[in-house]
């Protein structure tokens, strides 16, 4: 009979788990599969398994291509299996070829006389998945914020950023879901960074990574009327719940997406955009409405000079300003009380009411 081993967390079983094992018991006559006890998990990892080890025994035992399974309790890295295989001395050891203690199991092997064999990982019929990935789905939440920036956009890109500079935003809502998304997409209002909260994940080395700035994650995470110190990462100076702009928000759709890595690297007036961004900080620290749109207009200007084309003019509007560095998406407009901004998304249906949104 020829005996073989295989070893992991198999913290929570899915497809990809029962593919291996599948794969393995075909090289042999008896499978044994072995997974970290709880001491060992927190003693390596500083984490609970996702069920106890009683309860993991139980399902892997009914799998029916598994015929003995055991709980590894050795402290050594990788080898939390040791004593039990130096005594019962399999045939083989099977892993996947990105095993991370290729090293020690192959000593391990020489040590017993067992062959070690690495199991190339083959394309699986959906999507794969990960324990560490599926914690991350049922752990994100179910509906996020979108953002507006009044001023400082760019400066959060690491290589476009400016000591003493800031970054001034604002999480709002009506918010989003995976199922229910009430905006227009790739629109400068931060989707990329809603959609990676969504899905479990941080999201700013991937924004980072696309050649744009942290802003949209960052502030989507943290929620509020916030101000960031300008730099390589996010740095939060501080933020207020945003009670200053209820009812005074509204967005236009302006007809054409927005681009931002496209842009990232368009010449633009850096000295400007810091010196929009410490008066956007004043204002929100001060609570000044009417220093926050001066902000918003210079912040405009900016755009304008760039070749951004004119918004439309929308009557009793105090600022306004794109939401998104691309040359399209929504713009933002500021209104100094909450009649004035309803009289005018009632006269224009292309203009929405927005909320500021902190939890």
């Amino acid at each position: 009979m020829k005996r073989i081993f295989v070893s992991g967390c198999y913290d929570i079983i899915h497809a990809g788990h029962l593919q291996f094992f599948e794969e393995a018991r075909a090289l042999g006559d008896h499978l044994t599969v072995s997974f970290a006890s709880e001491d060992v998990l927190w003693h390596h990892k500083q984490r609970r398994p996702a069920i106890p080890d009683e309860h993991k025994k139980v399902v892997l035992e009914g799998l029916r291509m598994i015929d003995e399974v055991i709980i590894g309790t050795d402290n050594d890295h990788g080898l939390d299996f040791k004593n039990y295989f130096l005594e019962a001395k399999p045939d083989m050891l099977v892993v996947t070829e990105d095993d991370l203690y290729a090293d020690v199991k192959q000593a391990l092997c020489e040590q017993v006389g067992a062959t070690y064999h690495r199991l190339a990982k083959t394309p699986p019929k959906f999507k794969p998945v990960s324990s560490s990935g599926i914690v991350k789905w049922v752990k994100a939440p179910t509906e996020s914020p979108l953002r507006i920036d009044f001023a400082g956009g760019w400066l959060d890109v690491p290589r476009h950023s400016r000591d003493g500079a800031f970054v001034v935003n604002c999480a709002i809502s009506p918010m989003v879901s995976l199922r229910n998304w009430n905006y227009e997409k790739r629109a400068g209002l931060g989707g990329s960074g809603a959609w990676s909260l969504l899905n479990g994940e941080n999201g700013i080395d991937d924004e980072i990574n696309l050649g744009v700035g942290w802003q949209d994650p960052a502030v989507i995470r943290e929620t509020g009327l916030c101000v960031w110190r300008s730099g390589q990462a996010p740095k939060l100076d501080f933020k207020r719940s945003g009670e200053m702009l209820i009812g005074k928000m509204a967005i236009l759709w302006t007809g054409k997406e927005h681009n931002t890595p496209g842009f990232s690297d368009h010449e633009r007036d850096y000295d400007r955009i810091a010196q929009a961004s410490v008066l956007a900080r004043d204002a929100v620290l001060e609570e000044s409405l009417t220093k926050l749109a001066d902000s918003i207009s210079l912040s405009y200007q900016v755009q304008l000079s760039e070749g951004m084309e004119t918004l439309p003019e929308i009557a009793n509007s105090i600022a306004a300003k794109y939401c998104g560095g691309g040359h399209g998406g929504y713009a933002l407009y500021l209104f100094d009380n909450e009649a004035a901004r309803n009289t005018a998304v009632s006269q224009n249906t292309a203009l929405r009411a927005i909320e500021p949104y902190c939890r």
